[in-house]
C-alpha cells in the first residue's frame, strides 16, 4: 500500500504542471503569509482614512498599470517561435516605459483636476508616485510572463516573496515614524515592482542573445501579427480593471467616512487564499492550455483546474465570510469592524472570482478576444452603474450593490468559458460533488465554535472563573473566551 502510494507520488511529482504549480503556491504562499501576518500591526499604525488614500491610489494605478503594456505582455506565451515571443517582450518593455512617461506629463498638465475629480484633497501630495508605480508594473508584468512561458517558475516565486517582504518593510517603517498615508502608498509601489532586477538578471543571462537579434522590422511584423492584443484586449483590460477600480474611487467621493478604506482592507484579507492558489493557477494555466487546446482537451483539463479550485479554496472563503463580523475588531482593531461585515457581503462574489479568474485566460488561448472584450465591458458597464445609481438612491448600501454586481458578472463570466472550453456540465457536477466534502469540513467549523465555548467556562482545575481572572493569565485566556463569545453572539 504504501510502495502503491509512493509510486503515485513519484508521478505525480514528474508532472510539469503540478510541479509548477507546487513552486509558485510555495512562493505565493510566503508572500501571502507574511502580507496578512503584518496587516493587525499596519492597521494600528495607519487609520482607515490613510487606507482610503491607498485604495484611491490603487485603484488609478491598477487601470493605467494595467494598459501599460498594451496587453502584449499576455501574449508572450502563446507563440511557438521563440523569436515571436521576444519581439513580443520588447515591444511590452517599450510600451510600458511610453505610457509610465506619459501618465507622468498628464498629471503635470491635469492632476488638480483629477484631484477634484476624485474630492480627496489630500491625494494631492503623492501623485507624482502615480508614474513610477505604472512603470514598475508593466516591467514586472512583461519579464513575469516571460519567465513563465520559459517555466522559471522557482524565479517567480522568489519575486513574489521579494515584494511582500519589501512592501511590508516600508508600509511599517514608515508607520512606526507617524509619517501618514506616505508609508502606504510608498509600500504599494515596492510592491508592484520588487523582483524586476532578478526576473531581468535571469532574461539577460539566459536570453541575451535571442533578444539581441530581434530588430525594429522583426517587432513591427510581430506587431502586426498580434495586433489583435492591443486593439481588443486593452479595451478589455480597461473595462475588467475598470470595472473594479473605478466604483472604488466613486465609493472613496462618494461615501461617508472611510468606507473605501474599509473596503480595500477587506478584499485584501479575501484575496489572501485567491492570491495563494488562484494567481498560481492562471499562470500555469496559460503556459499549459494552449498545448492543451492544440490536442483537443482544453474542456477536460479546465474541469480539472476548476474541479481543484472548488477543493482547495472555496471552504475557506466561506468560512472567513461566516467568522469575520466579529474577527475583524479583535485581528485589526476595533475601528476595522465594518470591514469584518464588508467580508460577509463580498463572500459570494470572491468564491465565483476565485473559480473563474484562472481558467478565464481560455478566451485568450482560443482567440476569442472579442468575446472576452464585450464580457468586459458589460461587467464596467453593469458594476460602475450599479455603484452610480447605489450613490443617487441606495448611498446606505453602496458597499453592499457593488458586491452584488461583482458577483453576477463573475457568474456570467464563468458560464461564457465553460461554453467556449467545451466544459461538460456531468463533469463539472462531478467535481462540484467530489469539492463540497472539503468544503463541508469549513463550513462546520464555525459551529464547533459554541462548543468550545462551554468548555472555556468550566473552572480550571477547580478554580472559580473570578478566582482565574484575578490570576496573571487572563490576558492570554479573556481574549479567546471574547472571541468565543462574540462568535456565539452572532451566531
Amino acid at each position: 500500500m504504501i510502495a502503491a502510494l509512493r509510486l503515485k507520488l513519484g508521478a505525480l511529482m514528474r508532472d510539469r504542471v503540478v510541479r509548477g504549480v507546487g513552486v509558485l503556491v510555495g512562493g505565493t504562499t510566503v508572500a501571502q503569509a507574511l502580507a496578512v501576518l503584518a496587516l493587525p500591526l499596519i492597521t494600528r499604525l495607519y487609520t482607515p482614512d490613510d487606507f482610503s488614500l491607498l485604495a484611491v491610489y490603487s485603484s488609478l494605478l491598477g487601470i493605467i498599470a494595467a494598459l501599460a503594456c498594451l496587453r502584449l505582455e499576455i501574449a508572450i506565451p502563446i507563440p511557438e517561435s521563440d523569436e515571436d515571443a521576444a519581439s513580443l517582450l520588447r515591444l511590452a518593455l517599450a510600451s510600458a516605459t511610453l505610457v509610465a512617461l506619459s501618465t507622468g506629463f498628464a498629471l503635470v498638465a491635469f492632476g488638480e483636476d483629477l484631484v477634484k475629480f476624485i474630492q480627496r484633497p489630500e491625494f494631492r501630495p503623492y501623485l507624482w508616485l502615480l508614474p513610477i508605480g505604472v512603470w514598475l508594473s508593466g516591467t514586472y508584468a512583461a519579464l513575469q510572463y516571460w519567465s513563465s512561458r520559459t517555466k522559471r517558475f522557482p524565479a517567480i516565486a522568489r519575486t513574489r516573496v521579494a515584494q511582500a517582504i519589501g512592501g511590508v518593510c516600508v508600509q511599517t517603517g514608515f508607520g512606526l515614524t507617524s509619517a501618514g498615508p506616505l508609508g502606504l502608498l510608498l509600500g504599494q509601489v515596492v510592491s508592484s515592482g520588487a523582483g524586476i532586477a532578478g526576473l531581468a538578471g535571469s532574461v539577460i543571462r539566459r536570453d541575451r542573445e535571442a533578444l539581441r537579434t530581434i530588430g525594429l522590422r522583426r517587432m513591427l511584423s510581430t506587431l502586426r501579427k498580434y495586433d489583435r492584443f492591443p486593439r481588443y484586449s486593452t479595451l478589455e483590460a480597461f473595462a475588467d480593471t475598470g470595472g473594479t477600480q473605478i466604483p472604488i474611487i466613486i465609493i472613496a467621493a462618494a461615501a461617508a467616512g472611510p468606507e473605501a478604506g474599509l473596503v480595500l482592507l477587506a478584499t485584501r484579507v479575501m484575496s489572501a487564499p485567491m492570491g495563494l492558489i488562484g494567481g498560481a493557477v492562471s499562470q500555469v494555466y496559460l503556459s499549459t492550455a494552449p498545448a492543451e487546446s492544440r490536442a483537443g482537451r482544453l474542456g477536460h483539463f479546465t474541469t480539472r483546474i476548476i474541479g481543484g479550485l472548488l477543493k482547495a479554496g472555496v471552504g475557506p472563503l466561506l468560512f472567513a465570510g461566516i467568522v469575520s463580523p466579529f474577527a475583524f475588531s479583535l485581528i485589526f482593531g476595533e475601528q476595522w469592524r465594518r470591514a469584518g461585515e464588508i467580508v460577509t457581503y463580498m463572500t459570494p462574489w470572491f468564491v465565483m472570482r476565485f473559480v473563474t479568474s484562472p481558467v478565464s485566460m481560455a478566451l485568450h488561448v482560443l482567440d476569442h478576444q472579442v468575446v472576452a472584450c464585450f464580457l468586459q465591458i458589460f461587467g464596467l458597464l453593469l458594476r460602475v452603474g450599479a455603484v452610480v445609481m447605489a450613490a443617487y438612491f441606495a448611498e446606505a448600501q453602496l458597499v453592499e450593490i457593488y458586491a452584488a454586481s461583482e458577483f453576477v458578472y463573475y457568474l456570467v463570466y464563468f458560464l461564457v468559458v465553460g461554453r467556449v472550453t467545451g466544459l461538460k456540465f456531468a463533469d463539472l457536477l462531478q467535481e462540484c460533488r467530489s469539492a463540497l466534502r472539503y468544503s463541508g469540513v469549513w463550513l462546520l467549523r464555525p459551529f464547533l465554535l459554541p462548543l468550545l465555548w462551554r468548555c472555556c467556562q468550566r473552572p480550571i482545575r477547580g478554580e472559580t472563573t473570578a478566582t482565574f481572572a484575578a490570576s496573571g493569565c487572563p490576558r492570554l485566556i479573556f481574549p479567546i473566551r471574547s472571541l468565543v463569545d462574540m462568535a456565539c453572539t452572532s451566531l
